[in-house]
C-alpha cells in the first residue's frame, strides 16, 4: 500500500473518529441524552472519570483526532512519526479508559468502544505508514 493510500485510510478514520468526539462534545455541553444502545453511554458520561484535569474526555479525543487529522495531510517523516505516536498515545488511553468502564464503572458506552476501535485502526494504519516510508534492507 502506497503512502498516499494510507494517508487516505489515516484522513477517513481521523475524521470517523472526530466525528464520534464532535457528537459526545455536543452531549457533553448540551447535557443532551446520547443515543445509546448499550444503556451505560450516560453512567459512563456522568461518571468523575469523564473528565481528565477538568476537560471532558471528548474534548480530549476530538482533539487527539483532528491532529492525527493534520498529519494525515502532511507528506514526510515528521508528520508520519508525530500521527503514528499520537495515535499510539490514544489507544494507550482509549485502553485505560476501556478498563475503566469495565472494572471501576461498570458500565460500558458504545460511543467510546467505537471510538477505541477506531483508535486502534488509526495506529494501525499509521504505524503501516511508517513501515512504508522506510527502505528496504541491504
Amino acid at each position: 500500500m502506497s503512502d498516499r493510500s494510507l494517508r487516505l485510510a489515516v484522513a477517513l478514520l481521523a475524521l470517523a473518529g472526530a466525528g464520534i468526539a464532535a457528537y459526545l462534545t455536543y452531549a457533553w455541553y448540551a447535557e443532551a441524552t446520547i443515543a445509546c444502545t448499550s444503556g451505560g453511554c450516560e453512567t459512563v458520561q456522568s461518571s468523575s472519570y469523564a473528565k481528565l484535569a477538568g476537560i471532558p474526555v471528548p474534548v480530549l479525543g476530538l482533539f487527539g483526532y483532528l491532529s492525527i487529522l493534520a498529519t494525515a495531510l502532511v507528506p514526510g517523516e515528521s508528520a508520519r512519526t508525530v500521527g503514528a505516536a499520537l495515535a499510539l498515545a490514544g489507544v494507550a488511553f482509549s485502553g485505560y479508559l476501556l478498563l475503566v468502564q469495565v472494572f471501576a464503572i461498570g458500565a460500558l458506552c458504545v460511543w467510546c468502544v467505537t471510538s477505541d476501535v477506531t483508535m486502534l485502526l488509526l495506529a494501525a494504519a499509521t504505524v503501516a505508514r511508517l513501515r512504508v516510508a522506510q527502505p528496504a534492507p541491504g
